[in-house]
């Protein structure tokens, strides 16, 4: 169990490239796996693009809304969804959760979905005093304690974005922090929304 614990707790800092791969970044070497968009980065921000799983449907785990009640991706059917994987004491995660509530304020009630759940095993006790703490008044404090989310999501990575269309079909996954107003970003709800 302390291991299951530990792995995530390392997964969130690498947010750094190793050092073979840091010079062939700065000289523009490093190349992007099929169906990967090579690594990007903004200011405070490093990430990769996955597109490996596009088309594969959202799994039906159920997971604690604010009240702690339980609900579903499907609860959400008919409409793109942003799953953004996080945790309170994810330094990257608590960085690119001003851009995940600009985005969905920017969205709405009739764009995409963003949905942040977090990995704290503590749940919504850990969760609620991070969000009375934080101004995020677009987000609400969703918690998956159990950790089924980043298990299924495999990618030894906090915080991990999914991009899913309104039909529940994968478009993408965002592998490290993103701005989500950025060129990038913007593109990826675009595409979600227009799918």
């Amino acid at each position: 169990m302390i291991l299951l614990l530990l792995g995530p707790l390392a997964a969130c800092d690498r947010q750094s490239q190793p050092k073979e791969q840091a010079n062939a970044a700065a000289s523009g070497e490093v190349a992007a796996t099929p169906g990967e968009a090579a690594p990007g980065k903004g200011e405070g921000f490093n990430y990769k693009v996955d597109r490996s799983k596009a088309g594969q449907p959202m799994p039906d785990f159920a997971f604690l809304d604010p009240a702690g009640g339980e609900k579903t991706l499907q609860d959400f059917a008919g409409r793109p969804l942003i799953v953004n994987l996080w945790a309170t004491w994810c330094t990257p995660c608590v960085a690119e959760m001003p851009t995940l509530d600009a985005l969905a304020a920017q969205q709405g009630a009739k764009g995409a979905a963003v949905l942040t759940i977090s990995q704290d095993t503590q749940g919504l006790t850990a969760v609620k005093p991070f969000f009375e703490k934080h101004k995020l008044p677009h987000l609400p404090a969703y918690a998956d304690p159990e950790n089924r989310f980043g298990f299924h999501y495999a990618t030894g990575v906090l915080p991990t974005t999914v991009v899913y269309d309104a039909q529940g079909r994968e478009i993408a996954r965002v592998v490290g922090a993103m701005d989500w107003e950025s060129a990038e970003g913007r593109k990826l709800i675009a595409e979600a929304v227009a799918s």
